[in-house]
């Protein structure tokens, strides 16, 4: 890989690849922080990334890096406030996008991330394997129940209201 490929990943993938980390991180910052620290592991291996599987080692290292800082701060903790809710009917007018954010909050970390993979960023099961370190078919039954959990909570009724 050269300079010119280099830039050229830049353009064609930072877009998507911040999408997919902000969609896993919930938090714009973050998710810029860990797509640039992506893309510096990429300027350092340079010479030996493949200009052709560029885009598989962006999302692979892109997950490695999310992972890792998903369990630094399961050490760490937060301080959360106490917040009264109003448990009575109100009229919410809840979205289809608000919705499937919500729905996607609900699902564990690791279908959520396959889940996302395929459905948002378009990758087959192959490559979804390669980038997150399952098996072809560990990647078929997380995204099989991942659909089956977004399933259920779409069909409730309460989601709908």
């Amino acid at each position: 890989m050269n300079v010119s490929d280099y830039n050229s990943c830049v353009d064609q993938y930072s877009d998507g690849l911040y999408r997919f980390m902000l969609k896993n991180t919930k938090d714009k910052d973050l998710a810029k922080d860990l797509v640039q620290d992506t893309f510096e592991k990429l300027w350092r291996k340079l010479n030996d990334v493949d200009a052709q599987k560029a885009k598989s080692y962006l999302f692979t290292s892109a997950y490695h890096a999310f992972i890792d800082h998903t369990r630094k701060q399961k050490f760490k903790g937060e301080y959360t406030e106490v917040v009264e809710e109003n448990h009575g009917y109100t009229t919410n007018s809840n979205n289809l996008k608000e919705v499937i954010n919500m729905a996607l909050e609900k699902l564990p970390e690791i279908q959520r991330s396959v889940i996302m993979l395929r459905d948002y960023e378009g990758y087959d099961y192959n490559e979804i394997g390669e980038i997150t370190g399952l098996s072809e078919s560990q990647v078929k039954v997380y995204i099989f129940r991942a659909r089956q959990t977004l399933k259920n909570y779409l069909v409730k009724l309460d989601t709908v209201l």
